[in-house]
């Protein structure tokens, strides 16, 4: 049995991150997520909780469980800013695993450095398909649904994430209130 190690901020979960699980689910029996920065939210570049990352990206991954068997488990990961002890803290949160799967270079430095296999992937639709660009659609009135998997447009719409969104996004109270107004209408 081989269990890998997928870690992102998933802010949101978008349709790249369910093409990479999709590829890794084809090389692995069971499947940690890491939910980086966790301990970071309410903010344009973190705006959604840990929990509701969670939620993201069980009710995604769930195809996943029924074509594959893949087995997998969301671990949230509050950020350390130690980067020499972080792998350790990584796997002090998560079950064992045998191989990480990263794009990032210092994800991939620090994991080589402590002796950790680690495989890269090819960027799927990196233009259309990276956080902040997905965030500044949704901030400006932009699709963006069509970027994330449907079960991610429901937790957003759950959790009012577009109106969270917008009210984070403005710089002074009066703009924060006429934000939270507009779409409450």
């Amino acid at each position: 049995m081989t269990r890998g190690f997928y870690i992102g901020r998933f802010q949101p979960y978008h349709n790249g991150h369910h093409t990479m699980i999709e590829h890794i689910a084809e090389k692995v029996d069971e499947l940690v997520l890491g939910i980086g920065s966790a301990d970071v939210s309410h903010t344009v570049k973190n705006p959604f909780t840990a929990g509701e990352r969670i939620m993201m990206l069980t009710k995604a991954v769930r195809e996943f469980e029924r074509e594959h068997g893949l087995v997998t488990y969301v671990v949230p990961i509050e950020d350390i800013e130690r980067n020499a002890v972080w792998v350790s803290h990584v796997e002090s949160m998560c079950p064992d695993f045998d191989v990480v799967y990263s794009n990032n270079p210092l994800v991939i430095q620090l994991f080589e450095e402590s002796g950790i296999e680690v495989n890269q992937s090819p960027m799927f639709d990196r233009e259309r398909l990276e956080g902040t660009d997905i965030r500044e659609s949704i901030i400006g009135g932009d699709p963006w649904r069509g970027r994330v998997p449907d079960p991610v447009v429901d937790v957003i719409e759950e959790i009012n994430g577009v109106q969270r969104l917008n009210t984070v996004a403005q710089d002074d109270v009066a703009e924060r209130w006429e934000a939270a107004h507009v779409d409450s209408e």
